[in-house]
């Protein structure tokens, strides 16, 4: 992965064409082509105190076809925590699409991020579509991101990459749901992507390697019903949560691991490298169980750190 810049833009785009798993996807889009507007999305959030130590939206920047709108203030746990959804005027994500995002929350403020929709990969040709994120706490900072699932269509290739740079004292609860496709799309589309390349890394502000998964899910060349990948289940929820050493054991130790075989779930919890924090896994055939799932786990981490749980969700949700 390498930044490079356009020349009409000081903003910095992320280039996976040299990712030897996107090799194959290359192909200039025949389409509206790679770079051309409304296909670099960009977005940069940045929250922070007011003078009376309110928790604001401070920064705001955006390229379409990403839309942010005004924070809200509805969590009757939290009342004071700004609530952003991230929203996107163009559609699914298509050939050619590259998108990057910057969230950051400084010193002692906190934010919770989601998005308005499930994010769809369209069918792809030619190229692929790709995300780039850079999400930044400042000492004792909270961030919730619970965005809704990904689903990713017939011949579908997608990458991302996502970097936390964490204060020590801060806390994150990063969250990502996969589906294996169009589940209820005619006769089912499950596992008939080209590629899914998701790659999650940690660091301290100081530069403090703290930890680094990635995941390349290929149908075509690896079974993924087979024991140890996806099994019996077709959805997929993969869950960051870096917080202070203290806060990873409590949550650690209230949170169990399971294998439902009634409700078709599974979950597991691990400790992530270097005490930076915690990785918690889920598995699931229908998407509302596996949000509810990782939902009371954020609840959790919630309460260990902030000492109150998170609200019901919506019932549209």
């Amino acid at each position: 992965m390498k930044e490079i810049k356009r020349e009409y833009s000081d903003i910095p785009v992320i280039s996976f064409d040299d990712a030897p798993e996107m090799a194959p996807y290359l192909q200039p889009v025949k389409a509206s082509y790679v770079g051309a507007p409304g296909k670099h999305g960009y977005l940069n959030l940045g929250f922070e105190l007011d003078s009376s130590g309110k928790s604001i939206l401070r920064e705001l920047d955006r390229r379409t076809p990403l839309i942010v709108q005004q924070e809200l203030y509805f969590d009757q746990e939290l009342p004071g925590i700004p609530c952003v959804y991230i929203l996107s005027s163009g559609g699914p994500n298509v050939d050619g699409d590259r998108y990057r995002q910057n969230i950051s929350v400084g010193k002692d403020a906190m934010a919770f991020v989601s998005t308005g929709a499930a994010t769809k990969l369209a069918e792809m040709k030619y190229n692929y579509s790709s995300m780039a994120q850079v999400i930044t706490l400042d000492e004792g900072a909270y961030l919730e991101y619970l965005p809704e699932p990904i689903i990713p269509c017939r011949h579908t290739r997608f990458i991302s990459d996502t970097r936390m740079v964490v204060h020590p004292t801060a806390t994150v609860f990063y969250s990502e749901v996969y589906m294996g496709g169009r589940k209820y799309y005619g006769d089912g589309e499950m596992f008939e992507y080209d590629i899914l390349s998701v790659c999650t890394h940690g660091e301290r502000p100081d530069g403090q390697q703290l930890f680094r998964e990635k995941f390349i899910i290929d149908p075509a060349n690896s079974d993924l019903r087979d024991v140890g990948i996806m099994h019996g289940y077709d959805i997929f929820a993969n869950v960051v949560v870096l917080t202070p050493v203290d806060k990873a054991r409590e949550i650690y130790e209230k949170t169990e691991a399971f294998i439902d075989r009634k409700r078709k779930l599974a979950a597991g919890i691990t400790h992530l490298p270097n005490g930076a924090g915690l990785l918690y896994k889920v598995l699931g055939m229908e998407t509302g169980p596996v949000k509810e799932t990782v939902r009371k786990f954020c609840s959790q981490v919630r309460q260990a750190v902030k000492g109150v749980p998170l609200p019901k969700e919506f019932p549209w949700r």
